[in-house]
């Protein structure tokens, strides 16, 4: 006999509260970032496409809902929700983040919501979780590389920046490049309270030419163009997808978290599928590279351009509610529904 279904209680749970859980567990979301991307591989997951929410008047704005789910059938690891993301890039000319978000965490046995985190800081923390675990496998798992560079001065370059160091990584020298002055300095001065070594503001064309070049802005079309941009075995972690021409995609090896979500939206390898009419430029996956079934190699520039699925959020935010939970610092709302039973 099956246990009636019950609901569980309901807590919120604020980003301080996340970030003092976020700031000991770096590592531990590089792991749990590869762990999904490894379930997803094997049909393990329900992620559908993001919907996005525009506005006619405010091209620039967007807010994102991104519903998915994570289908455990032999353990409890299973969980549903929606991450709810907005970007507002006007933000930071009033010193704000750009992006905002909520994540919503339901049982997957009754469909009832059981958490609501702030989101932002998931997002990030989980978008540099995928940056640094695509740097490690395209970069052979050394953690180790000459020169890095952050083409962007946003929150998750410093997150990235901050991933890179927690994970142990070394590198002689770090470019930061940034349209905004103000940006390039304050991610500059960060880089160097991180003690990274030479850590300094460059100009474009420097930073392309680092070992590891991380693009991680809020760019909507390609500004980086031209056949022979970047070098064979450079690699390049494309975080905010709309940075790179058509034609470095298509002479480059490419590697993506999912491929049908990311051949979409006008992504850099998206419109590359729409100049070209092929797919002969897409190499594979970061959870093949980790099961080994493909191997990297190095005669051509490896590109690496995660979409992000709200399957890597639900991980995270899962594991976040379990500890906040158990250490007392979620936040519990009674009677939260109205009616908890039937009659």
């Amino acid at each position: 006999m099956t246990n009636p279904a019950s609901i569980q209680p309901f807590h919120v749970i604020p980003g301080v509260v996340i970030k003092d859980i976020l700031n000991d567990l770096r590592q531990d979301a590089i792991e749990v970032v590869a762990q999904t991307y490894l379930t997803h591989e094997r049909g393990e997951t329900v992620n559908p496409d993001s919907y996005f929410l525009r506005f006619p008047a405010e091209p620039a704005n967007r807010i994102i809902a991104l519903p998915a789910a994570i289908v455990d059938s032999e353990g409890d690891q299973s969980v549903s929700g929606i991450k709810w993301i907005a970007s507002y890039p006007d933000n930071i000319k009033s010193g704000i983040p750009r992006a905002s978000a909520v994540l919503i965490l339901n049982d997957p046995h009754t469909g009832y919501p059981y958490a609501l985190l702030e989101g932002a800081l998931i997002s990030a923390v989980r978008t540099a979780a995928s940056a640094v675990l695509g740097a490690l496998w395209l970069n052979d798992q050394k953690k180790s590389a000459p020169r890095l560079s952050i083409v962007g001065g946003g929150v998750i370059s410093r997150n990235i920046l901050e991933t890179f160091v927690a994970h142990g990584w070394s590198f002689e020298s770090v470019g930061i490049h940034d349209l905004n002055a103000e940006s390039a300095q304050a991610l500059t001065a960060f880089g160097e309270q991180l003690g990274l070594p030479d850590v300094k503001a460059v100009a474009l064309e420097d930073a392309l030419t680092a070992d590891i070049v991380v693009f991680a802005t809020s760019a909507g079309t390609p500004y980086v163009n031209g056949s022979g941009t970047f070098r064979p075995g450079q690699i390049v972690l494309n975080i905010s997808l709309r940075d790179i021409g058509e034609e470095i995609i298509a002479e480059s090896y490419n590697y993506f978290d999912d491929v049908t979500h990311c051949l979409k939206a006008n992504t850099s390898p998206h419109l590359a599928e729409q100049k070209f009419g092929h797919r002969d430029f897409v190499t594979g996956t970061v959870a093949a590279l980790i099961r080994g079934d493909i191997q990297v190699t190095r005669d051509k520039p490896l590109i690496y351009s995660p979409f992000g699925m709200g399957i890597l959020d639900l991980a995270i935010g899962r594991m976040i509610h379990d500890i906040a939970v158990k250490a007392g610092s979620a936040i519990a709302v009674p009677n939260f529904f109205g009616e908890e039973r039937r009659w």
